[in-house]
């Protein structure tokens, strides 16, 4: 009969006087007859004695007994001492997995029994198919039971929610032997037909801090160890109802490099800038398989608020009379940190105060008005005596020669305020957050009201996003939601106004934050669908709420981020993604030939992605102080390079002909470091089939401008002409139709008559609104979408029907001339002329506005607010050109035919006094008849046709405009001043309002002859 004992000898080797410990396993072999116990052997290995080990020197310095065998012959019965359990060699090996005896010979064993180790697992199983049952919780129980050292197993299933669903937990006091564990897990799987388990651990890893309370904006190091090699490793951040991934970021460094041969697996977290956002629980994790290995520590970062609002009431102190009361509110986010705060007027510190789960703190004093400004501030102070402020300016009015009066605007006041001075309104609509401001021009003058107030929504997106970006949160599954939010609140609102470009500015800077996020984080194709989406509905609208200088600047983050985006997000399967006005397409054959909007890009290349991106309604938001004048293709077009190494390319960009009279086209790329177009690197050609053909050298943002020449030219005198013609024009429309109004029943005692003055009415009622129409829309970057479509229906709409009358009055004479013995009758003129100037020009505005909607093409330009022009027979304009072009060749036939009559009727007469008569008569019919036949307008025929280098463009430019802006002017002259019955009429009017003798009316008068006759 003979003991075994096996112990564990802490020795202390001593060699090249360096020490180190190490831990030896002694078997020793005891007769049984001998009376000697396993300890008292092991206690006679004093401290002091020494072993020659491998031919080293080794000195004990402790021992402990750690397993025990009685051999009887060939049988063996083996125990591990308290405090030990069998080994994981000894469990898989020998089947020795309890705490009961062994009775196999585990000597032979590296390493028989282990020092207990307590691990807690957690998991869940789902079923592929059926329901949870007491069969499948048999068959998982003894699956579990299969590991070595299990202490305890708890299956809870179905779940109330999903029957196919069980958890279970078990705890094992012993460290696991991950292989084997997850070929257990395996085989239960395919044992229970189930998805594949997975199961975290607790205790397998070692977590530290360097402390577990940090100060605001501290450094917080963390480092989490496991002896086992794992595949990955990640961190997560816990709060009540919370639950974060983190991953590299602006704020978070996150590194490998503390592996050692003791811990195969180590992973490192430094979050360099800690605020609120970061205390909370922090648990590390090692993935192998299906197993994740955990650990937590809590940490707390000693807070101060993160964000301090003020507000203030009034908006400006008024010291014109007495010393006026001021109020100030600071609002900081809810915290259970107690703070001691106080408010400091002019730099001197108030009182101090307490403050625990406070959001709200008042400060009520009297502006001192000898000063320029009045600073008001309150300060934060921590239990480690951090500190943290905010402050605000109270402007101040005071008596002054140029200041802006109050105003009431939208149910907000705006107290009288010094020129120059800008104020600030912190208070938004409902479920809106940010301010407003308004500026007090230099001459005492409001400017407009400039909104910073974004959807509470929006507000909760920007904050995910900045998290995003730190690192905190940074996972798909969180972009995709970023992403989303930025689509809903795009597409609840595209009208141009203040709010809506608040929030589109907003939505630009979220994209721009998760553009520089894309580089730490990896992002995959799920996101475009939401991001395209999104960037689409931002450009719907004009961003009219802000001036040209924040447009700019807006659209430049736009593209350049969007851009970013493009080129770091990674693809797999996809070959590209649409929307209304942004379209994503993507090659990776070295030979790319793809088409985005009509735009064909060629690109040879040896390897790598390449992205290309068509932009709709972004061309005219963007700055082009190096072209200005130049027209523009419809479509900004960027694409970039994924993974090349190609030192040399040239891109291929067929353009289509959006301006078939161009003389001249650049091509052009988007130059991030000025912010403006430049055409270098890049050549412009023409097609066959007249495309232009862009050959670059580089990759970036690329467009097309084009023009029929020089188009710098300053067009302040036509403008200037224009806006005095249509105002004259205006004034002389609404003196013709009073003074029609005064005389209508004298001077349609006539069919004939009658006829001519309904049609010339209508033609000046008509030429009335839409001159109307054409001032308020002078300005379209200062109009809303909705107001610029709603412009350019009435321009198409009154234009139309006052050509449509000048139709029906030119029918009219014609048919007079002609058939003067058949005269219309007033009730078939007053219908035919009816459908002709009322239906005719509603059916055609209506259709042509339905067509262009269901070809989802442009119907009206936004930035002239009038109908669009692409090509020849391509463009709504021609819903316009086309029925107006008809009308004046049927007015100039109108005109020839009375031209024809009155020489018809002169030629038996052929004295030269006759001569001269007729003359004069054919004279007087061009110069009556072409402004209510609307002949001027066809000087804008030709001007589509000249060139514009050309010596006549400029004359027929001036004469157009000049004709034309004075239309209204053109038709009181001679509908009103050179119609003698109206002059009669007028006069008739005059003598009898003021008392006069009516006899010699017709004498000062009867100096013409009718309109359309003859002078005999």
């Amino acid at each position: 009969m003979w003991t075994k004992q096996f112990g564990f000898l802490v020795g202390a080797l001593c060699m090249c006087q360096v020490f180190s410990q190490d831990i030896y396993v002694a078997e020793v072999m005891v007769e049984s007859n001998v009376t000697l116990t396993a300890q008292s052997i092991l206690a006679s290995w004093a401290p002091s004695v020494s072993l020659n080990v491998g031919g080293n020197n080794v000195i004990i310095s402790s021992s402990q007994l750690v397993a025990e065998c009685l051999v009887v012959g060939e049988d063996y019965n083996c125990n591990c001492s308290k405090g030990y359990a069998w080994s994981n060699e000894v469990c898989y090996n020998y089947g020795c997995c309890t705490e009961t005896p062994c009775l196999k010979n585990v000597s032979q064993a590296t390493s028989i029994c282990v020092e207990k180790f307590d691990v807690i697992i957690n998991g869940s199983v789902q079923l592929t198919s059926g329901s949870w049952t007491s069969v499948q919780t048999t068959k998982l129980n003894a699956g579990l039971n299969l590991m070595n050292g299990v202490g305890s197993v708890n299956i809870t299933g179905p779940r109330p929610s999903d029957p196919t669903i069980a958890d279970f937990q078990m705890g094992v006091y012993v460290r696991l032997d991950v292989p084997t564990f997850q070929q257990i897990l395996t085989a239960l799987s395919t044992n229970l037909t189930s998805a594949p388990i997975y199961v975290d651990t607790k205790k397998m890893v070692n977590i530290s801090a360097e402390t577990s309370t940090v100060e605001y904006e501290g450094i917080i190091s963390l480092t989490c160890q496991m002896e086992e090699a794992t595949g990955s490793a990640g961190w997560n951040l816990s709060k009540p109802f919370e639950r974060f991934s983190i991953n590299k970021g602006l704020l978070t460094q996150i590194n490998t490099d503390c592996v050692t041969e003791k811990y195969k697996s180590c992973v490192k977290l430094v979050v360099t800038k800690a605020t609120g956002a970061w205390t909370g629980t922090y648990e590390c994790g090692f993935t192998t398989g299906t197993i994740r290995h955990t650990a937590s520590i809590p940490i707390k970062v000693v807070l101060l608020p993160d964000v301090i609002t003020m507000k203030f009431s009034p908006l400006i102190a008024d010291c014109s009379g007495n010393k006026p009361p001021i109020t100030v509110t600071a609002t900081i986010p809810e915290s259970e940190e107690p703070y001691t705060y106080f408010w400091s007027y002019n730099n001197k510190p108030g009182p101090q105060s307490s403050a625990t789960n406070k959001i709200s703190f008042q400060y009520n004093g009297w502006v001192e008005c000898e000063l320029n400004v009045a600073p008001v501030k309150i300060t934060f102070r921590n239990n480690l005596n951090q500190d943290k402020n905010a402050s605000v300016e109270i402007p101040v009015f005071r008596d002054t020669a140029k200041f802006c009066k109050d105003e009431t605007l939208n149910n907000e006041v705006w107290p009288k305020t010094p020129a120059g001075v800008t104020l600030f309104n912190r208070t938004c609509p409902p479920r809106r957050v940010g301010y407003k401001s308004r500026q007090c021009g230099p001459e005492g003058e409001w400017k407009e009201v400039f909104s910073q107030c974004i959807s509470e929504e929006l507000s909760k997106v920007t904050d995910a996003a900045n998290n995003f970006l730190s690192g905190l949160g940074a996972t798909q599954e969180v972009a995709k939601d970023i992403f989303g939010g930025i689509k809903n609140s795009s597409s609840l609102s595209s009208d141009g106004s203040g709010a809506d470009t608040a929030d589109i500015g907003a939505s630009i800077g979220i994209i721009g934050v998760m553009a520089n996020a894309s580089v730490n984080v990896v992002l995959d194709e799920t996101v475009f669908p939401d991001l395209i989406d999104a960037a689409s509905n931002m450009v719907n609208s004009s961003w009219n709420g802000v001036n040209d200088s924040v447009r700019h600047g807006m659209s430049a983050n736009y593209l350049s981020s969007v851009e970013t985006l493009v080129k770091n997000i990674k693809i797999n399967t996809s070959e590209g993604f649409n929307s209304t006005n942004l379209e994503l397409k993507f090659c990776s054959s070295d030979d790319c030939s793809i088409s985005v909007f009509g735009i064909d890009v060629n690109l040879n290349k040896t390897n790598g992605t390449m992205k290309t991106m068509g932009v709709r309604n972004l061309m005219e938001k963007l700055k082009n102080k190096k072209f200005p004048g130049k027209n523009h293709s419809s479509i900004v077009l960027s694409t970039t390079l994924e993974g090349n190494n190609d030192s040399d390319i040239t891109i291929k960009m067929f353009f289509p002909d959006e301006q078939p009279t161009a003389t001249e086209r650049l091509c052009v790329f988007w130059d991030t470091n000025i912010k403006d177009w430049s055409s270098e690197g890049c050549i412009a050609n023409v097609t066959d089939d007249n495309q232009t053909l862009c050959e670059c050298n580089h990759l970036t943002s690329f467009s097309v401008l084009m023009s029929k020449g020089d188009t710098t030219k300053d067009t302040t005198i036509l403008d200037m002409i224009t806006n005095i013609g249509l105002g004259v024009s205006v004034f002389s429309l609404l003196i013709f139709l009073f003074v029609e109004s005064l005389v209508w029943s004298a001077v349609t005692k006539t069919n004939l008559s009658h006829f001519r003055h309904t049609a010339v009415v209508n033609i000046a009622v008509f030429r009335l609104l839409a001159d109307c129409s054409f001032l308020a829309s002078t300005k379209p970057e200062q109009l809303s979408d909705t107001w610029c479509f709603t412009f350019t229906v009435c321009k198409h709409l009154f234009y139309l029907a006052m050509f449509c009358w000048m139709l029906c009055l030119s029918v009219m004479l014609v048919h007079q001339l002609i058939f003067v013995f058949s005269p219309v009758r007033k009730r078939v003129f007053m219908y035919l002329s009816s459908i002709v100037g009322y239906v005719v020009p509603i059916a055609l505005v209506g259709a042509s506005y339905v067509y262009y909607k269901y070809k989802e093409q442009d119907y009206y330009c936004r930035k002239s607010c009038w109908l669009t022009y692409v090509r020849l027979l391509e463009g709504s304009i021609h819903a316009f050109i086309l029925p107006v072009g008809t009308i004046i060749l049927s007015n100039l036939f109108s005109m020839v035919v009375v031209i024809v009559t009155l020489v018809k009727t002169s030629a038996p007469d052929s004295s030269k006094s006759d001569d001269k008569d007729t003359a004069k008569s054919i004279l007087k019919v061009i110069v009556f008849l072409a402004p209510v036949f609307g002949v001027t307008w066809i000087i804008g025929f030709g001007l589509l046709m000249l060139d514009e280098n050309s010596s006549l463009y400029p004359v027929a430019d001036y004469a157009f405009v000049i004709l034309n802006s004075f239309q209204g002017l053109f038709i009181l002259l001679t509908g009103a001043v050179g119609e003698q019955k109206v002059r009669q009429e007028v006069v008739r009017i005059i003598m009898v309002k003021t008392g006069r003798d009516t006899d010699g009316a017709k004498k000062l008068t009867n100096s013409s002859s009718t309109l359309y006759t003859k002078d005999k």
